[in-house]
């Protein structure tokens, strides 16, 4: 239905690129054809005006026919007022009353429920008609008719209608719109409003452009709201507001003066006018000239929305309209009525009638989708997930991955898996088999579920093959991270262990046997692969899982591996591993039992009482410079043992070592 082009300031020249820029702006409405019962009546007759109610709409013809229809098009009644055109339909705020006017001079003012009211024959076509809008709680009844004249017909106290002339000599009336108690009219001339409450006229707004033909470029009314009025003539726009004079200024002026806020010229011809927040609804009636004709050729109509500023206005968006047969119609030919309830905008020419609306968020998304833009629509779609009706926020999110998976971007699609996916399992494992498929397990691996939530083992397993068999570094850290359980922890070892056969020294690879080992409580195993890599965690594996028993014929390991912890970590847990254990296992290597017997005694001088004889010759060997201190601090070895160990030892060296002369002489 149509074609948009947003953005464009009317006192700016547009180029090719900011247009190409332009078409990426999302359009501000959203249209649709009114079908049903209007698509037949169009097709017999031609639409010569509507008006529209917050229940109903109510259509009048070329061929006199008046339609009252519900929102979806659907005829309700039909009546039958003139063998000639309806100019215009008028309804009160209650939707119970209706006023009609056509080309041959008829107008009614009837109850739609009841049909009584007013039937009067004109010998002038009546070209407007309005409602108080009160009419149908009021007791005077008061409306106007309007031809060559604006009359104001009311009842008075004998239930007799009265009527009064409120303006005529300025040529035909064309438009009349009535808001609370002002009455607002256009002529050939200009556009006067009238108080009804002080039954006095308070402006006359002048026509800007003379050469135009009132009846081929009508003036378009709407009033904003009770004291703001829009006029639209031409190509010019006035934006005027009714004010309370103040008393020191009256005088013999009317108590109400009106103030034009806003005035700017447009680029096309104004077929209508609506309000919309502090924005206009504007539908613009669209000229050119062709360059290979001399000749005017008539375009789509556009409904653009403009901001309108006290000089000026700066377009918002604008849309071309194709609706039918616009290649004949005229400016007079399009009317644009809007409802008061909500923010819909009807478009009516005379074989086809297209609503307008506001777009709402799945609107929004839809576009931010057929833009590609995903991040943006998933976005929006949390956000409004309570609004949105057509949109579920999985779906985009699946659309979202889809598209990264189709740009190659397996790392950022996989991520978002974690998003999108959620709970249901059977999303997340025809996931992992898609990467699977297009060699990306890698990339979605450190997304997979690992907590409450967990996928089938075999899942697991399928990547972490993947990895063992390309990369043995993000297998190690897969192993790390996820939780034993996850997989069958005994499959994945054997397969380890293949792979350890065509390298058996690889160390990465036995770390993380390791670490499969002590997932499966099989300590000993783990501890055999730390001892032999000189692992840093033996010591925590041992502490962690209580594997004293398992280490007593590993001592010389852990020495060899690092003295001072495996000592200390003995010496702490002497009730675990006896301290005639661990000298059992040192006897063939002295270095390592002094180291263990000297700590030992540093701790406790007289727990090990019985191997310090033995220390003096360890003392003498490995650690001469703490032989004197030892030998003072031992209460536990016969003064005459030591100085024979120590006679001993020297001859045997046959060397003389000062630290055990020292000794020596201090025995003595």
């Amino acid at each position: 239905i149509f074609f948009s082009f947003q953005g464009r300031k009317l006192s700016e020249e547009s180029t090719d690129e900011s247009e190409e820029e332009d078409t990426e702006e999302e359009p501000k409405l959203k249209y649709e054809r009114l079908t049903n019962g209007v698509t037949e009546i169009l097709q017999k007759d031609a639409a010569s005006c509507m008006t529209v109610h917050d229940k109903f709409l109510a259509l009048g013809t070329h061929f006199g026919k008046v339609y009252l229809l519900d929102i979806q098009g659907n005829v309700t009644q039909k009546f039958e007022i003139s063998p000639v055109k309806i100019n215009q339909i008028s309804l009160d705020e209650s939707g119970d009353h209706v006023g009609i006017c056509s080309e041959d001079g008829k107008v009614q003012v009837v109850g739609l429920y009841t049909r009584e009211g007013f039937h009067e024959n004109f010998d002038c076509p009546i070209k407007v008609v309005a409602l108080h809008p009160q009419f149908s709680k009021s007791n005077n009844k008061q409306f106007v008719t309007g031809g060559n004249k604006i009359l104001l017909y009311e009842r008075n106290w004998l239930n007799r209608w009265k009527t009064s002339v409120l303006h005529e000599g300025e040529g035909n009336i064309t438009n009349v719109k009535w808001r609370a108690n002002l009455i607002a009219w256009a002529n050939n001339v200009g556009v006067k409003i009238y108080d009804i409450s002080s039954k006095q006229r308070i402006t006359n707004v002048l026509q800007d452009n003379t050469n135009l033909r009132p009846d081929m470029y009508p003036c378009s009314l709407c009033w904003k709201d009770n004291t703001t009025l829009i006029i639209g003539w031409g190509s010019s726009v006035k934006i005027c507001v009714v004010k309370e004079r103040d008393p020191t200024e009256m005088r013999d002026l009317p108590s109400r003066y009106v103030e034009i806020v806003s005035a700017f010229e447009t680029e096309f011809f104004i077929s209508g006018l609506a309000p919309l927040a502090d924005q206009l609804v504007t539908l613009y009636y669209v000229k050119e000239n062709s360059e290979q004709m001399e000749e005017e050729f008539r375009t789509r109509p556009r409904l653009d929305i403009i901001q309108p500023l006290p000089e000026g206005c700066e377009e918002i968006s604008s849309d071309a309209l194709t609706v039918r047969n616009f290649q004949e119609n005229q400016c007079r030919d399009y009317r644009l009525e809007h409802s008061e309830g909500e923010p819909l905008f009807y478009i009516i020419s005379p074989k086809d009638i297209v609503v307008a609306k506001e777009r709402d968020q799945d609107d929004h998304i839809d576009w931010l989708l057929e833009k590609k833009k995903y991040e943006e629509a998933l976005m929006a779609a949390e956000i409004s997930f309570k609004n949105i009706k057509r949109h579920d926020v999985q779906k985009i999110g699946m659309a979202y991955i889809n598209h990264l998976v189709e740009r190659g971007d397996y790392d950022a699609a996989a991520r978002k898996c974690q998003k999108v996916l959620g709970k249901n399992m059977d999303l997340w494992e025809n996931e992992v088999y898609r990467f699977k498929t297009i060699g990306q397990l890698k990339a979605i691996s450190q997304y997979l579920p690992r907590g409450d939530l967990r996928l089938r083992p075999a899942i697991y397993e399928m990547i972490l093959h993947e990895f063992l068999k390309t990369d043995y570094e993000g297998f190690a850290t897969l192993i790390r991270e996820w939780p034993g359980e996850l997989y069958n922890n005994m499959a994945i070892v054997q397969a380890v262990n293949e792979h350890l056969k065509k390298d058996p020294t690889n160390s990465m690879l036995l770390t993380t046997l390791a670490e499969l080992y002590t997932y499966d409580q099989r300590y000993d195993r783990a501890l055999e692969i730390y001892l032999k890599l000189r692992h840093k965690d033996v010591y925590q594996l041992i502490h962690k899982h209580n594997l004293f028993s398992a280490i007593k014929d590993k001592i010389v390991l852990l020495m060899d591996f690092d003295k001072e912890k495996a000592v200390d970590m003995l010496l702490d847990n002497d009730d675990k591993i006896s301290m005639d254990k661990v000298v059992e296992e040192l006897k063939d290597r002295p270095e390592l039992l002094h180291v263990y017997l000297h700590k030992l005694f540093k701790r406790d001088h007289h727990k090990g009482q019985k191997y310090h004889e033995r220390q003096i010759s360890l003392y003498a060997e490995y650690d001469r410079p703490n032989l004197l201190p030892f030998l003072r601090e031992s209460m536990h070895c016969p003064l005459e043992k030591q100085k024979q160990n120590c006679h001993n030892f020297v001859h045997l060296l046959k060397i003389k070592n000062k630290y055990i002369e020292i000794s020596i002489h201090t025995l003595n």
